[in-house]
Parts: C-alpha cells; structure tokens; sequence
C-alpha cells in the first residue's frame, strides 16, 4: 500500500524479490495534476500495472467495499510506505503479520506526514529509515529495523527523498524477511524524544528575513522542489513572488530583509543573524535563472527590502 515515488521505490524492490509473492497493490485514486488538471496516475499504480498486478484504489480505505476485496486477497503482511490515509483496525487486523510500516525517520523524531522536510528545517545532522508494525496511533507502533544516513550539505528535500526511499526499500525487504521467520521482536517507542512533522503548506515557503540565515538556508533546502522557498521582490506595477532555488549562508551583516549587494556572484540579504547570498531564483510564472541571468534582466539595487 502505497502512492508516491518514496512507495513506489518499495514496491519495485518488493517486485524483484522472488522470495515475495504480490498478490495485489493499493494506492490512492488518480487526482488532478498540472495547469490542465488532466488526471494523473500515482507512481505506485504505474509501477503495479507495469509489472501486471492486482491494483485497488478506493476513495476511502474504510469502505466496507474495499475491505471485503482486501481480505479476499488473503495477505500474510501488508507493506506500507507513504499511503496518504489512516489505515482502520480492520486492515491492521488483517494479514497474520500486521502490516510494516516504511516511516522516513528515526522515530520516534518527526511522527507524520513530511519527516524527511522537518529533519532539513530543523537543521538535523542525520535521519534515516524506521520498519515500524503498524498500530492505530500516528507513526507510533513499534519498531522492527533502522538505518541512518547523514544529511549532507548538498541535500535538499528531494536528494534526501531519493536516498532515503532506496535505503528504505532495502530495509523493507531485509526486515520482511526475518520478521516472519520470527528472527525480529518488536521494541516498543520511547515516549522521550518524540515530535510531529505536520504536513507542508505552501504558505511555510515564505521567507522570514529575521530568521537567522541558517535557518533560512535550511528551509531553502527543506522546502524544494515543493513548495518551494520564496520571497517578495517590490517591482513596479506591482510586488513579484521569486522563489529561491539555492543559496548558501554568508557571515555579511547587514538589516534584515536588505538587499546588500547584487552582482553575478549572487544577491546578498541581510537576516537576524548572518546573511543569505542567493544563488538561483525563479520568478513566479519563469524559468529558474542564476543569479548572473536573473540581475541581467532585473536589475536589483542594493537597499531594496524584501518581503
């Protein structure tokens, strides 16, 4: 059970276990994507279809409809990674070995929906992969298997995605394998230490220019490719959203939200703490530009406040 890349990752490696016998694969409906709204598969069903598998996608994983076709399908485990709904009783009920969980975390740290964004905004040094046994809270059933990877300075939210769904996959099939053959016990999570990452919202791209530059540099990481962290660029006739792709923090001081210099090595604001050289931006509606292309044809002046 899955929708994403991050599940669709699992599900491909579950695929070339021969050991593994899929006897079908749920994911969410197809939903609208892009400008046109055209409907759009989710990965996991492309990659269930490809491999010519069972596929279920109920609206609701409570329908009593789509229960009766689960259980038909008499699993001994359900895998589960980034599903998008709250499983019921029935399903973790269901399959003689519970249903395991591919959680990007080091649970109990960043219960929720968007662990691996929270680990970049909070400026963490490392997260990982957790194999939880599903129950009915949020992310706090316990734990089978952990594997850990630093988050390196060039990681943004989507190089961290990718790392962390492969690493997740092959724990997956790792823990699959020695949890039904009773090799594993299930460790109950400390109540210390644990915390929520909530689902992102556009509105947390916004850059706060009396943040100290770290932070703001953590979210510019943190928050791409979706949604993005932005500021507002004053321009006549009216002020421009530009998000910012890439910078890198700069010991300069200078008042908050203050453009210090703008040349081709970047445009420098000044933050509560620090200040943050862009490197790449895109205009709301245009291509992402360095910041060589971008003073090119917007000219920014040194004092200009941002947004």
């Amino acid at each position: 059970m899955g929708t994403p890349e991050l599940a669709r990752a699992s599900l491909e490696r579950l695929l070339a276990t021969p050991a593994f016998a899929i006897v079908g694969v749920v994911t969410q409906p197809d939903r609208p994507k892009g400008r046109d709204l055209k409907l759009a598969a989710p990965p996991v069903k492309t990659a269930a279809l490809a491999a010519g598998k069972p596929l279920l996608q109920p609206a609701k994983a409570r329908s009593s409809e789509f229960l009766a076709e689960l259980a038909a399908l008499e699993p001994d485990l359900i895998a589960v990674a980034a599903y998008g709904q709250i499983l019921p009783p029935a399903i973790l009920e269901l399959p003689r070995f519970g249903c395991l969980n591919v959680h990007t975390s080091l649970l109990p740290k960043y219960r929720g929906a968007a662990p691996i964004q929270w680990a970049i905004l909070n400026g963490e040094s490392e997260t990982g992969v957790t194999i939880m046994k599903m129950d009915a809270g949020l992310d706090t059933g316990p734990t089978l298997a952990r594997t850990t990877t630093p988050i390196l300075a060039g990681d943004d939210a989507a190089t961290l995605h990718d790392r962390l769904a492969g690493l997740g996959a092959d724990l997956l099939v790792r823990t699959i394998r020695e949890w039904v053959v009773g090799a594993l016990s299930p460790v109950p999570q400390p109540a210390e230490g644990a915390s929520l990452a909530p689902k992102i919202k556009k509105a947390d791209g916004l850059l706060d220019w009396g943040a100290s530059a770290l932070s703001l540099w953590n979210r510019v990481r943190g928050l791409a490719p979706w949604p993005g962290a932005f500021t507002v660029l004053p321009a006549p006739p009216a002020p421009r959203i530009v998000k910012v792709w890439e910078a890198k923090v700069d010991q300069t001081t200078g008042p908050a939200g203050q453009i210090i210099e703008a040349d081709p090595g970047g445009i420098l604001v000044g933050c509560g703490e620090a200040s943050l050289r862009i490197l790449t931006v895109q205009l709301e509606g245009g291509k992402r530009l360095t910041a060589r292309q971008f003073l090119a044809g917007h000219p920014v002046r040194p004092g200009t406040v941002l947004g």
